[in-house]
């Protein structure tokens, strides 16, 4: 996603405003562990400050379909997020060999590292009401039930 800068180089424009909307390659997604992203909005400015620096000032609206933790059926998950900082500060960051142009900034990077932070370490879908829970040789863990050593049951009543 390359931003021209020219005209924020020149004086002409104090902000460039960036109203899109962002793919990746599915063999990005494939490798996050994100199934698809639905509709990821890109809103927001990117301004050059006093310094000559330049200013990201974005937020990002989207869903991503992530597998379930119990059945790996997609589930959609929504993120909002907003991006603030300086752009070459944060491809530093992201890129350790990043290309410095003079007319244009690409920042899918930046956006595409805030994605990933947005995963939750697991989602799960509200329509498990059905699922087996117990079969031959395997039961389902779900960190409510509580097993109890019979060695140490007695060790219980003294407290």
């Amino acid at each position: 996603m390359e931003i021209d800068i020219t005209t924020l180089k020149s004086g002409i424009k104090s902000f460039v405003e960036i109203n899109t909307e962002v793919t990746f390659p599915k063999e990005e997604l494939e490798k996050s562990g994100i199934i698809d992203i639905k509709s990821l909005k890109v809103e927001g400015i990117l301004s050059k400050n006093n310094q000559d620096e330049y200013i990201l000032n974005v937020e990002l609206n989207g869903t991503l379909v992530l597998p379930c933790a119990v059945s790996l059926k997609p589930v959609d998950y929504k993120i909002n997020t907003k991006i603030e900082g300086n752009v070459y500060e944060m491809l530093e960051e992201t890129l350790k060999n990043y290309k410095k142009t003079e007319k244009t900034i690409d920042i899918l990077p930046i956006i595409w590292e805030n994605v990933l932070m947005e995963i939750p370490i697991r989602v799960v879908s509200d329509d498990l009401g059905d699922i087996k829970t117990k079969g031959n040789g395997w039961e389902l863990i779900t960190g409510e039930k509580e097993d109890i050593n019979p060695e140490l049951a007695k060790l219980k009543d003294l407290l």
